[in-house]
Order: C-alpha cells, then sequence, then structure tokens
C-alpha cells in the first residue's frame, strides 16, 4: 500500500466530508454542486438504443462496430469542421478519465519522460504522470516550457475548472510550436458543445492544424453533452500514428466499451436536438446562479464555457467553503486543481432546477 501512496496524491474529495455534513444539515437539505455530474435524464433515443441492444452476449470490439466509427467520423466532421476523417482516425475509450490516467503510461512514458498541463486543472492529469513515474510540471503558456524532455502536452479548452476558452489563434500557435519541437498534443475538449460566451474551438479544426493531423489528438466525451457519465462513453480523433499503437496497447489490455453502450453512442452522436435541450436547461441555471453569486459578493472570472462558475470572494476558497456550506451549499474548493485556485471555488451547473433554485434563495 505505501507504494501506491508514494505514487499517487491524497485523494482530495476527502478533505470535503466535513463540509459536506455541514450543509446536509441544512433544513431545506443539501444543495451540492461540488462535482460536474449530471442529473437530468439520459434522452429516450439514447436509453432505447442501449435497451435494443442488450443481447450482446459476445465480446466487443476494442475499435467498435464500424458503425459506431461512422458516427464518430460523421460528429468530428460536422461539429469540429475538420476534414478527410476515416476510421484509422477515431478510437473509442472507456470515459475520458481513464484515458487521461492512463496514457502516458500506454505511451511507454516513464523516469526522464516530462508531462506538461494547464497551472490550473483537472487533477488525474498528474495522476496519470505519477503512474507512469514521469515528470510532470504546470504552464501558464505551453510555448515557454523547455521542449527537451518533454513528451506529452496537455490542453483543456474549455477549461476544467476556470471554463476558460482558447482562441483559435492561441490554438494556432501551440499546436505549431508542439510540432516545431516534436512535442505530442493532447487536447482535452470534453466541454468544447458547452460555450456560453465563447464558441469553442477543437485543435481538429483546419484553421488550426492547416489540414494536418500530425501530433495531435482531440478527447471528447458524451458524459456532460448527453447525461452519459454514467454510460463510460468517450472517444479520442486524431493522428492515426498515435492512434493505432494505442488501440494495440488497449486491445492486449481488454479496454473496450460494452456492445450496448456503443449502439447508444451510435444514437447520441447521431442527434443534436437532445443536446440542445440540455444546453438550454444548463444555460438558465447558470445565469440564475451567476446572478445570485454576483449579488452576493463574488468576483466570476473566465467561465464563458462548461459547467461550473469559477468565484471568489478574495479569500481562502477553504474559508469560501465553510461559508456557503453554512447555507447548505456545497462546491469545490479551488485549490484542488492547483495552488493558483487558493481562492476560487468551483460551482457546478450540475444539479437540478429545484435546487439550483434553493441555491439562488440562501444567497
Amino acid at each position: 500500500m505505501s507504494a501506491v501512496s508514494d505514487r499517487l496524491p491524497a485523494f482530495p474529495w476527502d478533505k470535503l466530508t466535513p463540509f459536506k455534513a455541514t450543509a446536509a444539515a441544512h433544513p431545506d437539505g443539501i444543495v451540492d454542486l461540488s462535482v460536474g455530474t449530471p442529473v437530468d435524464p439520459v434522452p429516450e433515443l439514447i436509453q432505447k438504443a442501449l435497451v435494443d441492444a442488450a443481447d450482446s452476449p459476445g465480446y466487443p470490439t476494442v475499435w467498435g462496430t464500424p458503425e459506431l466509427r461512422d458516427a464518430i467520423t460523421g460528429w468530428v466532421e460536422r461539429r469540429l469542421g475538420a476534414h478527410d476523417v476515416t476510421h484509422r482516425h477515431v478510437l473509442p475509450i472507456v470515459g475520458s478519465k481513464e484515458l487521461v490516467a492512463w496514457l502516458p503510461t500506454q505511451l511507454g512514458l516513464g523516469p526522464g519522460d516530462r508531462v506538461a498541463y494547464p497551472r490550473l486543472a483537472y487533477p488525474t492529469y498528474e495522476v496519470g504522470a505519477r503512474l507512469a513515474r514521469a515528470e510532470y510540471e504546470v504552464y501558464d503558456d505551453p510555448t515557454e516550457l523547455d521542449p527537451e524532455g518533454l513528451k506529452l502536452l496537455w490542453l483543456n479548452s474549455p477549461s476544467n475548472p476556470t471554463g476558460k476558452v482558447l482562441s483559435k489563434a492561441d490554438l494556432t500557435r501551440i499546436v505549431a510550436w508542439a510540432r516545431e519541437h516534436g512535442v505530442l498534443l493532447f487536447s482535452d475538449e470534453c466541454y468544447l458543445e458547452l460555450g456560453w460566451e465563447a464558441d469553442p474551438v477543437s485543435v481538429l479544426h483546419p484553421d488550426v492544424n492547416g489540414g494536418s493531423y500530425d501530433g495531435i489528438v482531440s478527447v471528447h466525451s458524451l458524459s456532460k453533452r448527453s447525461n452519459l457519465a454514467g454510460y463510460r462513453a468517450a472517444f479520442l480523433a486524431g493522428d492515426p500514428a498515435v492512434l493505432s499503437p494505442l488501440l494495440e496497447i488497449r486491445k492486449h489490455g481488454g479496454m473496450m466499451t460494452s456492445a450496448p453502450t456503443q449502439a447508444a453512442v451510435v444514437a447520441a452522436l447521431s442527434d443534436d436536438d437532445h443536446v440542445r435541450v440540455q444546453r438550454e436547461r444548463y444555460a438558465s441555471r447558470r445565469a440564475l446562479l451567476r446572478e445570485a453569486l454576483l449579488s452576493h459578493g463574488f468576483r466570476i472570472e473566465h467561465s464563458e464555457a462548461s459547467l461550473y462558475l469559477w468565484a471568489t470572494r478574495g479569500e481562502s476558497c477553504w474559508d469560501t467553503v465553510a461559508h456557503l456550506a453554512e447555507r447548505g451549499i456545497l462546491v469545490a474548493p479551488g485549490d484542488f486543481y492547483g495552488s493558483a485556485g487558493a481562492e476560487f471555488v468551483r460551482v457546478a451547473l450540475t444539479a437540478t432546477d429545484e435546487r439550483i433554485a434553493a441555491a439562488v434563495r440562501r444567497l
């Protein structure tokens, strides 16, 4: 056990336990805005596709059915503006967190190799580097990194936790820098369809990559856009020279999406209406929460996309967590995502309309 604890950081969410108890003691119950887990129903057409494929006694394939790959390539071209995307350019994965945690290991990285990710970021980027025993570091601008020994560069736009969106110009500059220095670039774009005050762009857009996918891979998830966090459904798209060896490794590891889930993903990616409906729900909740937080004395930074408001009262994030817990509202402290978040909290939009309304009243 000590060897495992030496390789991994302490699980941060355990620190929230006493604050969750305080919030739960509120007479009207807790409003949990700490975790970005969907609460709305899975769209019926997706449920139906899952049920219709329930009689699946054989093993699924890691690469997925041809129908799944068709659905992914079609969505990548339709939604991301990518061109000439073939089955070789895509790879289903078992939820995006699994990929983030195990990618450095699957790429064969180890001691002496470097992994870089944003200064404020999803903690699993660090976990992935640690599992591979690679070195890791954070950045404000990746083009200012020393490229020597840098084997994997993570982008995250829209950002979790801040909701910051990288412009097309910034993405173009970063892609060019990574290629110039032979650095593999993975872009986590799981919130790309949830832009509010900005229109997020993928690294797969030809204006960004010049029409070439060399050295770049994007990561996409159906958890947020389609309420499929419970299905563990995501995929990669990009450079076939990167995806082909990953496919072989994942075949050996048995990292396959279940056959019913594959069928559900085909249905989800083939329908844009349910995404529009879900966006409207989140837009309404965002507007209500944002106004309530501002009226309560918070300042909100970035937050132009994703499912979170990045908010501060100019004090320790833990003081803010305690302040809101006394009002029955649980949020995530900003230092979960790096020391630069020490005075911020991440407020998720993923609660029912009734619970959002309760939070607004309390604020």
